[in-house]
């Protein structure tokens, strides 16, 4: 009979997260029951966000807990199905956690049209892709020769918001990590200016950076970039707070923008906070506009690939440090 192998939480991390906070275990097949269906993981994604759902703070990701699964979305086959809409051989989208198999109610199943790469739907057809999408159409709603600031900006969200924001009309600056990665976002996405937010003058650069203001700023840090991205906005501004990076790997959180809420009041700045499952009767939209813009050319994804389920906790580890470009996915051998 074959067996299951499993990424357990071996322990919730009191600091920095490390991979012996996970374990690979080995568990017996699951059994289906009534129109449910039976999916073999091909790949799921890692995200930064996860990390905060470690420290209890995300509250759609539920109480975190040692020895439960680590929680993920994934993509592969259906080889076993009780559901009569989804057939075995059908590639699906589900939250299949950090396991080689795993079992789902069909109505909570995403099926992956035949002419879709289902690698897309861990990216930007995914959570990721919807993220960029409704927080820079729906929130920032940039018009035409706006500058929008991205933050994050060669991360799995940050690097197709601005791809977005371009596609818009807008002017796109981007903040990364590394002089590499703003290379990357210039040359290979079209962004059009990129500032490292370790290099010492990071203000005075930002500040050459966005010579007319930020009409919008999507915000993937907090911390010290937004407070930064705070005193570039322009009257009427728009910021769509998407996560806190900043945040999420730390004991010592760095504190609250200074200048809040007079800022936003003598600018008359909006800045709303979303998650993306307050979209999900739109998803259909949104992965329609997405899939013409990819298969026009005009949207590009960056994939980071990891080989092995066993390599997740040190890809998980290494990306929370800033060692990923695009979407972070483990693809299972």
């Amino acid at each position: 009979m074959k067996e299951n192998r499993q990424i357990l939480i071996k322990s919730l991390p009191q600091g920095k997260l490390e991979a012996s906070n996970f374990c690979l275990e080995l568990a017996t097949m699951p059994v289906l029951g009534d129109d449910q269906v039976l999916v073999k993981t091909t790949a799921f994604s890692i995200s930064a966000g996860a990390r905060a759902g470690l420290q209890g703070s995300a509250s759609y990701a539920g109480a975190p807990a040692a020895g439960r699964i680590m929680n993920g979305s994934g993509i592969g086959q259906v080889v076993e199905s009780r559901c009569k809409a989804i057939p075995v051989g059908q590639w699906v989208k589900a939250p299949t956690g950090w396991q080689d198999y795993s079992v789902h109610n069909g109505a909570d199943t995403d099926v992956i049209p035949d002419d879709h790469d289902p690698v897309s739907y861990l990216g930007p057809l995914g959570v990721n892709g919807l993220t960029a999408y409704f927080g820079v159409t729906d929130i920032g709603q940039p018009q035409e020769g706006d500058t929008v600031l991205v933050s994050a900006a060669a991360g799995s969200v940050g690097h197709l918001a601005g791809q977005i924001a371009k596609i818009k009309g807008a002017r796109v600056v981007g903040v990364c990590g590394s002089d590499a990665k703003g290379d990357l976002l210039v040359s290979e996405l079209g962004f059009d200016a990129v500032v490292n937010y370790k290099d010492e003058d990071f203000r005075q650069k930002l500040k050459s950076a966005t010579p007319n203001g930020v009409h919008v700023y999507f915000d993937n840090t907090g911390g010290m970039v937004l407070g930064s991205a705070l005193f570039r906005m322009n009257v009427g501004g728009r910021i769509a707070c998407c996560g806190v990076v900043s945040q999420y790997d730390t004991t010592r959180p760095e504190p609250s923008p200074k200048g809040l809420p007079g800022l936003l009041i003598n600018k008359r700045v909006i800045m709303r906070g979303f998650l993306i499952y307050d979209y999900m009767a739109r998803f259909k939209e949104g992965r329609d506009v997405l899939h013409k813009w990819l298969s026009s050319g005009e949207l590009k994804s960056l994939t980071d690939r990891v080989q092995g389920l066993e390599s997740a906790p040190g890809a998980f580890v290494n990306l929370l440090a800033g060692g990923n470009i695009g979407t972070r996915i483990v693809e299972l051998t």
